[in-house]
């Protein structure tokens, strides 16, 4: 019996967002609007999402013992996350800095703070937090090695599911345990090294296989997404929205497939509802406070 749906080991970060008309040139200056400060990161992100569907979730991560770290404890709490697993000290609070543009999109530059405080020897003394999970999420805002540690730490019969993020070569290791890889066009090409890849999302998905995950889901924004495994290729639909801010919407999909494997639905029926989850998000600004309920999902 398992005491979370999900654990998500990631990082936690707070969002300093600025609203531009356009996102600047190199070298250039733009005026944007206020600045607004949210809670964020793509671990956090993953584990408020989950909750707020209704899913038991724990995070392992690491903030620093300041005003930003008290502002992701909080909203994490708020959500109904397990903060057990959640390490204070050692480093500021990670930050990221997002402008937004008026179509919803969005760049970002992180610094990890605290995050790239969080050591194997962390997973390691988490041990009954593995235990008691169904499914693990990991993201690559953390070290690599601590990722690697995930892997070795999966209680057996657990599910492992990894979204790249930010991209890397990634070791065979920690491939062959992603059920499933999950990648946007930008991750997809990173780590297939761009050597001779096609424009064909699904060739994308049939290389990124061919590397030793179990399964992949490759995300495609406005165009729903693809999903991937030993028996073919098959396309989900998105959802039509008016996006207001995609910021944080891959961590909606990601946390939302990891929790609907691990109750039992199939890969492309789990990232169908992804794609709805994902599409309710982006109809708000900023990222938690954006992530709906499982009953917000149903009316979309």
């Amino acid at each position: 019996m398992y005491d979370y749906d999900l654990l998500v080991v990631g990082s936690a970060n707070a969002d300093l967002v600025i609203g531009v008309e356009r996102r600047p040139a190199a070298g250039e200056t733009v005026l944007g609007g206020d600045l607004a400060v949210h809670p964020g990161g793509k671990g956090a992100n993953q584990a408020v999402a989950a909750a707020r569907l209704g899913a038991g979730t724990a995070l392992l991560a690491r903030v620093g013992d300041d005003g930003h770290g008290r502002l992701l404890l909080d909203s994490l709490r708020a959500a109904g996350v397990d903060t057990v697993g959640v390490l204070v000290g050692g480093a500021p609070t990670g930050v990221a800095l997002i402008t937004v543009d008026p179509s919803g999109d969005n760049s970002i530059v992180v610094s990890p703070g605290a995050n790239s405080r969080l050591l194997p020897a962390d997973v390691r003394a988490a041990t009954s937090l593995f235990h008691a999970s169904r499914v693990v999420s990991a993201q690559l805002e953390i070290p690599l090695e601590t990722v690697v540690e995930v892997v070795r730490s999966l209680a057996p019969g657990s599910r492992f599911v990894l979204n790249p993020s930010p991209p890397r070569e990634l070791p065979a290791e920690v491939l062959a345990a992603c059920d499933p890889l999950i990648v946007n066009e930008h991750e997809a090409r990173v780590i297939l090294d761009g050597a001779g890849v096609s424009d064909e999302p699904a060739d994308w998905a049939r290389l990124l296989l061919a590397k030793g995950p179990r399964s992949v889901v490759v995300t495609l924004g406005a165009q729903g997404a693809l999903v991937c495994d030993d028996s073919g290729v098959t396309r989900v639909p998105s959802v039509r929205v008016d996006a207001v801010d995609t910021t944080g919407a891959g961590d909606a999909f990601t946390a939302a497939l990891a929790w609907k494997l691990g109750a039992g639905a199939g890969l492309a029926e789990a990232a169908a509802y992804a794609a709805r989850v994902g599409a309710a998000a982006v109809t708000r600004r900023g990222a938690q406070e954006s992530y709906p309920t499982a009953a917000e999902v149903e009316a979309l």
